[in-house]
């Protein structure tokens, strides 16, 4: 059974003017699989622990300076799983009801398209509750798991969440990726989109009219000189 504790801190902070509202969040959970903890701020990342090398990572810029905090998301999680047992208990006797989010899903490569010069998928998974998805990749209707990495779940304003999966990958022209989402509220009807190897040539059009725009404007310049003398 996969059960998660949430423990969720959100703090609204307004500004000198009483104009505009920021949002602070502190977001710890696990499960018996996993554990997560994260700081963010107006939807975007400040920090968060990576459990499996035991570090804090942070992803401010430079230029804000640097925080130490793996301490205390480490405490966060210990408490979290310390009380998961009694909420599996709890929980076994209890119907679950919860509102559900289902994930809207979309996929694009990180920099420009060029055959043969290795890129990056992005499979950007948002709007869902709760925060439980998997994620899987195709090539050419083959699933591939190399290359694959998975961000954190990151908590949004409205209470549900996002998360990214990337895929490095060299494009090739026509070969064919798939992005595949498997959540709660899809009810068993997984959500996929599909993105393929499409770099368009550079088009010759344009240079072929403006030669033979050229090559017509030196003609009646031509003509018009001819006429000109005769007439003279």
């Amino acid at each position: 059974m996969e059960l998660y504790i949430i423990i969720f801190t959100l703090t609204i902070v307004l500004s000198t003017s009483a104009e505009f509202k920021h949002e602070a969040f502190e977001f710890a959970a696990c499960s018996d699989m996993e554990e997560e903890y994260y700081i963010g701020y107006d939807e975007e990342e400040v920090a968060h622990v990576d459990f499996k090398q035991k570090r804090g990572v942070a992803t401010l810029p430079d230029f804000a300076g640097s925080i130490t905090f793996y301490e205390i998301g480490a405490d966060a999680i210990v408490g979290c799983k310390r009380d998961l047992p009694g909420f599996i208990n709890i929980f076994k006797s209890l119907p679950l009801e919860m509102d559900l989010d289902a994930p809207q899903t979309s996929i694009y490569p990180k920099d420009d398209v060029q055959l043969g010069v290795q890129n990056t998928l992005v499979c950007h998974v948002t709007g869902f509750f709760p925060p439980s998805v998997n994620i899987s990749w195709t090539k050419n209707n083959v699933n591939v798991t190399e290359g694959m990495s998975l961000s954190q779940y990151r908590p949004r304003t409205d209470d549900t969440f996002n998360i990214f999966s990337t895929l490095k990958f060299t494009p090739a022209e026509g070969d064919i990726y798939s992005c595949t989402v498997n959540h709660k509220a899809l009810q068993g009807q997984p959500q996929t989109k599909i993105w393929d190897v499409d770099v368009a040539l550079p088009s010759v059009g344009p240079d072929v009219f403006c030669g033979v725009g050229v090559t017509l404007g030196l003609l009646g310049v031509a003509v018009g000189t001819f006429f000109l003398n005769k007439g003279l």
